[in-house]
């Protein structure tokens, strides 16, 4: 079995640790870019974040085989697995949040310029990107309380996806278009319930990172199940 100095595990250690925060935080970006296009109608925008979306995919993969590398050749145990482990599956869910900023990306160039609703996408996007944000953060800080506060707040992203929600559906029962318009009202509605469901997954994953760091900070699997 290969073996490195355990001055080099430890910065090896490090290392995944950064390289997780900043596969995160181009995430981040492409999900603000992905909000951006969704607000503006920027076609333009939206195509760049779905062509970066394989160099995300890209990045995962290289990390996730460093992770089972530090596994495989060092065996790391207790605390040092935990911290493994769940950075491998937090991978998992930044690169997820990746895909579905390309999934906005999609539904903005899908959108049609006069579709209008009184919902608030941008602000329900903002509020998801920057649960993950705290996520990462709270993965990078090994932060215990900082990872409980961000389960708690899911529940109000929760409720503003469900509030959003039946916005749109009283909106396609109130409206009244003639037989011609009716495809594409609908089309428009199950864009929107699309794009809603998918900025509420971006606040379950935000919910993932944290439990998976609360895991391997204090070995407490209380919001994993």
């Amino acid at each position: 079995m290969i073996t490195v100095p355990r001055e080099d595990y430890r910065d090896s250690l490090d290392e995944l640790r950064a390289d997780v925060e900043s596969m995160g935080t181009a995430v981040l970006d492409q999900l603000s870019r992905s909000l951006d296009a969704l607000e503006t109608d920027d076609r333009g925008l939206a195509r760049e974040v779905i062509a970066g979306d394989e160099r995300i995919n890209r990045r995962y993969l290289d990390l996730e085989s460093d992770c089972i590398d530090l596994i495989a050749l060092q065996q790391p145990v207790a605390s040092d697995l935990r911290f493994v482990a769940a950075s491998f599956k937090i991978l998992t869910d930044v690169e997820r949040v990746g895909d579905l900023a390309t999934n906005l990306a999609r539904h903005a160039l899908a959108a049609r310029p006069d579709e209008i609703s009184e919902v608030r996408v941008r602000e329900i996007g903002e509020t998801a990107r920057d649960q993950v944000r705290a996520a990462l953060q709270a993965y990078v800080d090994a932060d215990p309380a900082a990872c409980r506060a961000i389960a708690e707040r899911d529940d109000e992203l929760d409720a503003s996806c469900q509030h959003a929600s039946e916005t749109v559906v009283r909106e396609l029962v109130a409206s009244e278009p003639d037989r011609w318009e009716v495809e594409q009202l609908l089309d428009g509605v199950s864009r929107l319930l699309l794009t809603i469901r998918d900025l509420e997954r971006v606040g379950d994953h935000a919910v993932n990172i944290a439990a998976r760091t609360l895991y391997a900070t204090d070995g407490d699997p209380e919001l994993i199940y």
